[in-house]
């Protein structure tokens, strides 16, 4: 989102109540001190911008935490703003774990207000129950309003899931591009994608048993890249890489300590 925001250029046309969405307990604010005296106290916050690419396509977007409690309040106030706007598509952008290998470039997978939209992307088939998030509440009150909404969901390694992954962003990017249009351009991104896989390689290939989770992962991908249905899945049982993912946080610690 930090990329969307600051490839657009967006300012600020609303603030939601953080004292009414947020749970405090749970999202802390940020007391920032110097020498023991207190200089700043920053709070979570929701906040609507928006923006335009250089074709002069307009958006808007939502920023911050998912919220706490209220969700149809805000999705009332959301679909509210929308209205005001002339919003014509709600778009979400998230990342889930799959079985991928971080050598390889996977598929999005959407979830959609119609067959249509969905498939422009890829879709997960059969039926699937999953705990909701807002998204979910927001597309339903947006739908009154006959505003159609589409999710894009980018695969993230299972063994990278906890750290960030900027290829899941820009994949997210590109999606945003195909269903809407619109440009971002995020060249920093790129660069730490680049970044990111080097590290990645550089820590598989000092292991073994990481260079086969690796090599097995790829060869479960290219395998299954003929069949459309099995690389948009991804939802089955993960390979083990807990023992992975340990070791790339440290690594990444280490690499960034002074």
């Amino acid at each position: 989102m930090a990329a969307l925001t600051k490839g657009l250029s967006t300012e600020l046309v609303a603030t939601f109540d953080s004292d009414e969405f947020i749970d405090y307990r749970a999202r802390r604010p940020i007391s920032v001190m110097e020498d023991g005296v207190y200089q700043a106290l920053n709070w979570p916050k929701i906040e609507l911008r928006s923006g335009r690419d250089d074709d002069g396509n307009d958006v808007l977007v939502l920023v911050g935490p998912e919220p706490d409690s209220r969700w149809k309040a805000f999705a009332g106030a959301v679909a509210e703003l929308a209205g005001m706007f002339g919003a014509r598509l709600l778009v979400g952008m998230a990342g889930f774990p799959a079985p991928v290998p971080h050598t390889r470039t996977a598929l999005l997978a959407a979830s959609a207000s119609s067959m249509e939209l969905a498939t422009s992307i890829g879709v997960v088939p059969g039926t699937l129950q999953v705990p909701a998030g807002i998204l979910a509440a927001l597309g339903e009150r947006l739908g009154i309003e006959g505003v159609p909404t589409i999710g894009l969901w980018a695969r993230v390694p299972h063994y990278a899931a906890g750290l960030p992954y900027p290829d899941a962003s820009i994949q997210l990017l590109d999606g945003l591009t195909r269903v809407t249009g619109l440009k971002v351009d995020a060249p920093q991104l790129r660069e730490a994608a680049d970044e990111t896989r080097r590290r990645l390689d550089e820590l598989a290939s000092n292991s073994a048993q990481h260079r086969t989770l690796v090599r097995q992962l790829e060869t479960q991908f290219d395998s299954e890249a003929a069949d459309q249905s099995a690389l948009v899945a991804g939802w089955g049982l993960l390979p083990s890489g807990d023992e992975l993912a340990a070791e790339l946080e440290k690594y990444l610690r280490d690499e960034e300590s002074p």
